[in-house]
C-alpha cells in the first residue's frame, strides 16, 4: 500500500520551496517518496551556512551609497557647547550681561546681602566681650551694687545690650528673607527669559539644523540647562558674594584680634585655593558631559514615548528598557565621579582646616595663658575662623557651581548664536503667491547629504490656477518639491521663480501664508479642533472654520459632545487617522492659500470619505489657486491637469495630460502606472547589485533555527512566497502522475 504524502499548510514558505523546486524537475516516470524528517535538519543546517558565506554579499553597494556616506554635519551643535578659549571666562561676562536688565532689583539684593552679613559677623565680637565680662565676674571674690552697675557694655547694661542684640539679629533675619526673596525671583525670571529668548532662535532655525540635531538635546537645552544657568548668575552669585563679604571681614576682624594666629590661619589659603582652582576645572568638564548625557537621555525618552505604540507592537520594551537604562548608566557614573572629586576635595580640606583650628587652640592657649589675648577674644577669634572657613569652603562651591553654570551656560550660547541660514523675516513681503510656478535647471542635494543629487538640471512649468499631479518612484524627490517652495531648503544652483520672482528674495514668513499643505502624515497639535484648524489662520471667524470643516468632509465633528471645541489629545491621539488627515485639509482650505500642496492627502481616507473630499478639492480647485498634489493613487492622478513625471536621476521624464501620457506604451509614465498596479511601489531602478537574502539577526542557535523556519516566513524567499499558493497543486498533480 502506497504511502499517502501529507501536506500541512502551515509549513514554512522555505520547507514548501524545497519540495516545489525538487518537484519541478519530475518526470511522468518519476516514482514519489516521501522525505525523512531528518531532511528538515540537513536544509535548514545547509541553508544557514550558504546564508552565513553570503551574508557579506547580500547588498552590494552602489555608488549612491558611496556618495551619502559624506556626510555634512555643520549645521549639528556640540553636545559639550563651544568650548572657551579664555577657559571659562568669557562665558562667565556672558553670564554676568544675561543678569543685566535685573541690576537696580539686584542693587537691593546687595544691599540686603551686606546688611545681613554685617550682622552676622558682629556676633562672634559679641559674643567675645560678654564672655570677658563674665570672666571678670566670676575672678571677683565679693561683688557690690555699684560693681554690678558698672558692668557695662557699649555704654548699655547687660539687659538692654541683650534686647538691642536681639532686635539686630531679627533686623538680620529680615534682610536675609529680602535678599533670598529678590534673588529666587530675579532668577525665576531670567531663567523665564532665557527659555523664551531660545524658543525663539531654536524655532526659526531652517530645515538643515532640525535634521542634524536631535528634538532631545534641544529639550534639555531649553529645560535643564537653563535652570542650571539661571541658579548660577542668582542664588550661587548671591552665595558667593556673601561668602566673600564673610570671609573678608572674617579675616579682617581676625587680624584686629591677633595678626600672629591670622598668620598661622593665612598659611591654610593657598593650598585650599589651588585645590579649588583644580576641583573647579574638574567639575566644570564634567558638567558638560553630564549636560550632554542628559540631553541624549531625553532624546531617548521623547523618541520612544512618542512611537511608544510602535515599540509596543514590535514587543520592544524590554528593549527600550534597556537603552534607556543604558544611557540613564552614564549619567550615574559621570555623578559617581563627580561625587568621588567633590568628596575627596572637601574631606582633604575639612581636615587641614581641622589641624588649623587644633593649632590655633594650642597657640591661642598660651597666649591666653601669659595675658597677651583674654579668653573673649581667642573666642571671638575662633568664631570668626569658623566663618572665614565657612566662607572660604563657600568661595569653593561658589567657584565649582559657577563651572556648572559655565558649562551648561556654553550649550546655550552656542544654541543662542545660531543665525538661520535662511532668515524668515528678510525679504520683500508676498501679497500674493498667484501666477506660475516654474523649477528653473534646479539643482539640490540635502545639506547634510550634499553629494547626493536630488534634482540635477529639474526644469519644468506649473501654469496659474492649474492642478498639477507629481508622480515618481518612492525617494524621486516629490516631496521634496513641496519643501523647495515652502523655502525650507535653498537649492544648490538654479533658482524657483513664482510669477516671474525668484522666491529667495521673498520674505519667508509672508510667502508661507499663501501657501497651503497637507502632509501624508498629518500633524495636530494639542488643542481643540477649532484651535487645529484655526492654526494657519487664527483670526479665522468660527464660520470660516465651520466651512472649511464641510468642505473637508469633517462630519465625525458631528458624533463629539464638544464639536469643535473637542480636545485631539497630543499628537492627535484621539483621533484616528482618517479624522486627523481631513481635519488636515480643513486646516490647509481656512487659509484660502494662492498654492496648495496635497502630499497624499487623501492616504489615509477610506473609499467614501475620499470620494467626498475629493469632490469638495474639486469644487474648491475650480478657482484660481494652484494646486499641486504628490500623488500615488490613481484617483488622484487621473483628476490633475497636468502630470509631471519624475526620473529616478532627479530630472522630468515626462510630462502631459493623463490621456497623453497612459497612450505612451513605452513612457515613464505608463511603466510606473504598471508597477504600482502589479503591487510595486516604484519602478525597479537598479535590481542588479541587490541580492535579497534573510535578515541577520546574530548566530542562533540549530534548534533556534528549525523553529524560526517552521513558525514564521522567511523573508529572503520572495519568489516561493509568490508560488506557495501552488506548491500544494503541485504536489497533488506529482501525486497524481505517480498513481
Amino acid at each position: 500500500m502506497r504511502t499517502p504524502l501529507r501536506f500541512n499548510a502551515s509549513t514554512s514558505p522555505f520547507f514548501r520551496s524545497s519540495i516545489a523546486a525538487q518537484l519541478r524537475g519530475f518526470s511522468r516516470g518519476t516514482t514519489l517518496k516521501e522525505a525523512p524528517t531528518p531532511v528538515i535538519k540537513d536544509q535548514v543546517r545547509s541553508k544557514s551556512t550558504d546564508d552565513d558565506a553570503d551574508e557579506e554579499e547580500a547588498f552590494h553597494k552602489s555608488e549612491k551609497a558611496a556618495q551619502a556616506s559624506q556626510v555634512n554635519l555643520s549645521a549639528r551643535l556640540s553636545k559639550e557647547g563651544a568650548a572657551s578659549s579664555s577657559g571659562g571666562f568669557g562665558e562667565v561676562w556672558r553670564l554676568i550681561k544675561i543678569a543685566r536688565p535685573e541690576a537696580g532689583v539686584l542693587v537691593w539684593a546687595f544691599i540686603f546681602l551686606l546688611i545681613s552679613s554685617a550682622i552676622t559677623m558682629s556676633i562672634p565680637f559679641s559674643i567675645g566681650k560678654i564672655l570677658d565680662i563674665a570672666t571678670k565676674g566670676a575672678a571677683k571674690t565679693d561683688g557690690s551694687e555699684s560693681e554690678e552697675k558698672s558692668e557695662m557694655l557699649f555704654g548699655l547694661t547687660l539687659t538692654t545690650f541683650y534686647t538691642v542684640l536681639g532686635a539686630v539679629l531679627a533686623t538680620g533675619a529680615a534682610a536675609n528673607y529680602g535678599r533670598i526673596i529678590i534673588l529666587r525671583i530675579v532668577g525665576e525670571r531670567i531663567v523665564a527669559r532665557l527659555r523664551s529668548r531660545l524658543f525663539r532662535q531654536t524655532y526659526v532655525q531652517n530645515a538643515e539644523f532640525f535634521d542634524a540635531n536631535r528634538v532631545g538635546d534641544l529639550i534639555s537645552r531649553l529645560s535643564s540647562d537653563t535652570i542650571i544657568v539661571g541658579k548660577s548668575i542668582t542664588q550661587n552669585l548671591s552665595d558667593g558674594l556673601r561668602a566673600f563679604v564673610s570671609g573678608a571681614a572674617g579675616f579682617g576682624l581676625m587680624a584686629w584680634v591677633s595678626l600672629k594666629l591670622t598668620g598661622i590661619l593665612a598659611l591654610l589659603f593657598p593650598p585650599v585655593a589651588l585645590g579649588a582652582f583644580f576641583y573647579g576645572r574638574a567639575i566644570r568638564n564634567l558638567s558638560r558631559k553630564i549636560q550632554k548625557n542628559l540631553g541624549t537621555l531625553t532624546k531617548i525618552a521623547e523618541e520612544r514615548l512618542g512611537n511608544v505604540r510602535t515599540s509596543q507592537a514590535f514587543a520592544g520594551e524590554i528593549l527600550e528598557v534597556h537603552r534607556y537604562n543604558t544611557q540613564v548608566r552614564k549619567i550615574f557614573d559621570l555623578g559617581k565621579r563627580e561625587s568621588l572629586i567633590s568628596a575627596t576635595f572637601f574631606s582633604t580640606t575639612g581636615l587641614m582646616g581641622n589641624m588649623t583650628i587644633l593649632t590655633l587652640l594650642y597657640v591661642g592657649g598660651g597666649m591666653v595663658s601669659n595675658g597677651t589675648i583674654s579668653i573673649g577674644e581667642l573666642t571671638s577669634f575662633l568664631m570668626y575662623t569658623a566663618y572665614a572657613g565657612g566662607s572660604l569652603f563657600g568661595l569653593s562651591s561658589f567657584y565649582s557651581e559657577l563651572m556648572k553654570g559655565v558649562g551648561a551656560a556654553s550649550r546655550l550660547f552656542e544654541l543662542q548664536d545660531r543665525e538661520p541660514t535662511i532668515s524668515p523675516t528678510k525679504g520683500d513681503k508676498v501679497v500674493s503667491a498667484r501666477g506660475p510656478i516654474r523649477f528653473e535647471n534646479l539643482t539640490f542635494s540635502y545639506p547634510t547629504r550634499p553629494a547626493v543629487k536630488i534634482f540635477q538640471n529639474l526644469d519644468f512649468e506649473i501654469p496659474q490656477g492649474t492642478n498639477v499631479a507629481i508622480v515618481g518612484p518612492s525617494g524621486g524627490g516629490k516631496s521634496t518639491i513641496a519643501s523647495l517652495i515652502l523655502r525650507f531648503y535653498t537649492p544648490s544652483e538654479g533658482r524657483i521663480l513664482i510669477n516671474g520672482k525668484d522666491i529667495s528674495t521673498m520674505n519667508v514668513k509672508s510667502l508661507r501664508r499663501k501657501v497651503g499643505i497637507v502632509s501624508q502624515e498629518p500633524v495636530l497639535f494639542s488643542g481643540t479642533i477649532a484651535e487645529n484648524i484655526a492654526y494657519g489662520r487664527p483670526h479665522a471667524t468660527r464660520a470660516e472654520i465651520l466651512r472649511a470643516a464641510r468642505r473637508a468632509n469633517c462630519s465625525f465633528i458631528g458624533d463629539f459632545p464638544d464639536g469643535l471645541d473637542t480636545h485631539v489629545g497630543a499628537r492627535g491621539t484621539q483621533l484616528s487617522g482618517g479624522q486627523k488627515q481631513r481635519i488636515a485639509i480643513a486646516r490647509a482650505l481656512v487659509k484660502q492659500p494662492d498654492i496648495l500642496i496635497l502630499d497624499e492627502a487623501t492616504s489615509a481616507l477610506d473609499a467614501e470619505s475620499e470620494t467626498l473630499v475629493n469632490e469638495a478639492l474639486a469644487s474648491l480647485l475650480k478657482g484660481s489657486n494652484t494646486t499641486i498634489s504628490i500623488a500615488h493613487r490613481l484617483s488622484t492622478i487621473k483628476r490633475s491637469d497636468t502630470i509631471i513625471c519624475l526620473s529616478s536621476d532627479g530630472r522630468v521624464a515626462e510630462m502631459g495630460s493623463y490621456k497623453d501620457l497612459s497612450n505612451r506604451p513605452d513612457g515613464a509614465f505608463t511603466k510606473l502606472m504598471e508597477w504600482q498596479m502589479s503591487g510595486g511601489e516604484a519602478p525597479p531602478t537598479n535590481m542588479n547589485n541587490l541580492a535579497i537574502g534573510a535578515e541577520h539577526k546574530g548566530p542562533p542557535n540549530e534548534q533556534d533555527e528549525i523553529e524560526a523556519e517552521l513558525e514564521e516566513p522567511n523573508d529572503g524567499e520572495a519568489e516561493d512566497e509568490i508560488e506557495g499558493s501552488k506548491v500544494q497543486e503541485t504536489i497533488k498533480e506529482a501525486v497524481e502522475e505517480k498513481r
